[in-house]
């Protein structure tokens, strides 16, 4: 059996208690959808020994932005795969690129369409961090 050392006691008003991380989700996702900052908020999982904070709301920009970095690095993989089969080294470079650059733009563009379709509501569970 794992024993896990005591824990500080931390002076959090709590404001409401879930059987769920579900149920605990949405009842932060309602403020951060009234536009409520959410930054300073914590999440509590009592038998896991774990808390998680929530790192704030999640626009359409964030989103575009966060699929962006994803798809640069995609991009940048093709790329280098590509380059495998270039003749030059000029071409390895336009390659790498090309594919960073259309990677951006089209992760960001799915980052975006994501989000908006999903009506802004999270689709997973928020980072966690003990």
């Amino acid at each position: 059996m794992t024993q896990y050392p005591p824990t500080v006691a931390v002076d959090r008003p709590v404001v409401g208690s879930y059987p769920t991380c579900t149920g605990a989700q949405r009842a932060v996702g309602f403020p951060s959808d009234s536009e409520f900052p959410v930054e300073h908020t914590a999440i509590i999982g009592t038998d896991l020994r774990m808390a998680g904070t929530v790192p704030g709301r999640l626009t359409l920009g964030r989103a575009a932005l966060a699929g962006a970095g994803t798809g640069a690095w995609f991009g940048l993989l093709i790329g280098l795969l590509l380059s495998v089969f270039a003749a030059g080294n000029h071409d390895v470079l336009l390659l790498m690129l090309s594919g960073l650059a259309y990677g951006a733009v089209l992760g960001a563009v799915l980052g975006f369409a994501g989000h908006a379709l999903s009506g802004g509501h999270a689709t997973s569970p928020p980072a966690v961090r003990p």
